[in-house]
């Protein structure tokens, strides 16, 4: 096995150039280590390195698609977005310029963040190839918050701001939210698969509303802290309760079967020291949506 294949940690899956596909889709992953708005606990800008690491540790055959698929995709890691330190803003508009270039050069985009408030600039490039787009958004918080802590370019805003754009958006594992945000649920504004029935009901029972309110093209975003943290404690404001890993990926299935998933993100790893399962978790949890993407029949 060639030396590259665990060094330097710095693309997904490590694979040596030897063993990279050189045909099928092109999948660009875009690292963005940016937490500047991060309310809580900060050190989600350290999350796409550690996803990256974690990711040169997956065994690249899917047992539940019966295939490999980094032999059918030709992976690329972008060069890491560098912050506008001049503040939220300008890094907004520096995540789209990259993302609007990416989209140009052909590439599916996969986001690696970072905080939340990355996912809006991701989906206003997508939205300029995608008119119709909507979002499926995994997640503990309803960020629908118009502004939060004097910016509105906080983490806690990223839905408010697509919700700005005319996207259509379905919520799922929401269990922390503001009465103002819930008054934008009730009003029908936006599509809520509330944490109680996204974890324990059955799946038939919410998958068609879910799948109802989004239109043909989709983009996803995942922020981490839809998982229970029993299983991934590692982000910036963990909530209790929260979807299984086997919970999130029949739903994240069940929309690439039936939608076509145009670009996602992971966002909000915070890495913790020494506890490695949560950047696990996340790089295959990157590794399989792009498996579903690609290779399930709709």
């Amino acid at each position: 096995m060639s030396e590259l294949r665990y060094a330097p940690y710095l693309s997904f899956l490590g694979l040596p150039p030897e063993c990279r596909a050189q045909q099928g889709p092109r999948v660009g992953l875009l690292p963005i280590p940016y937490d500047l708005t991060t309310s809580y606990q900060p050190g989600a800008r350290r999350g796409p390195i550690a996803l990256l690491e974690a990711s040169t540790h997956l065994e690249t055959y899917d047992e539940e698609l019966g295939m490999d698929p980094s032999s059918a995709l030709q992976l690329e890691t972008l060069a890491p977005l560098v912050p506008d330190t001049a503040g939220p803003a300008g890094t907004m508009e520096r995540i789209e310029q990259a993302a609007r270039q990416a989209l140009e050069e052909g590439f599916f985009l996969v986001g690696l963040g970072g905080e939340h408030s990355v996912t809006a600039p991701l989906v206003k490039a997508h939205l300029g190839r995608y008119p119709r787009l909507g979002v499926l958004q995994l997640d503990a918080h309803a960020d629908l918050r118009a502004s939060f802590e004097g910016s509105p370019h906080n983490h806690a805003c990223v839905m408010h701001r697509v919700l700005g754009m005319g996207v259509p958006i379905v919520q799922v594992g929401i269990r922390s939210l503001t009465a103002e945000e819930h008054g934008l649920i009730r009003s029908g504004k936006v599509t809520t698969i509330f944490a109680p029935e996204a974890v324990e009901a059955p799946l038939e029972q919410f998958l068609p509303r879910l799948l109802q309110a989004l239109p043909e093209e989709v983009y996803v975003t995942v922020d981490l802290d839809a998982f229970d943290p029993a299983i991934m404690p590692a982000t910036g404001t963990p909530e209790p309760g929260g979807l299984s890993w086997y919970r999130a990926l029949a739903i994240l299935r069940a929309v690439a079967e039936r939608k076509r998933i145009v670009g996602f993100d992971v966002v909000e790893l915070a890495p913790l020291p020494g506890l490695v399962a949560c950047d696990f978790l996340a790089a295959k949890l990157v590794y399989k949506l792009l498996a579903y993407t690609f290779f399930l029949q709709r």
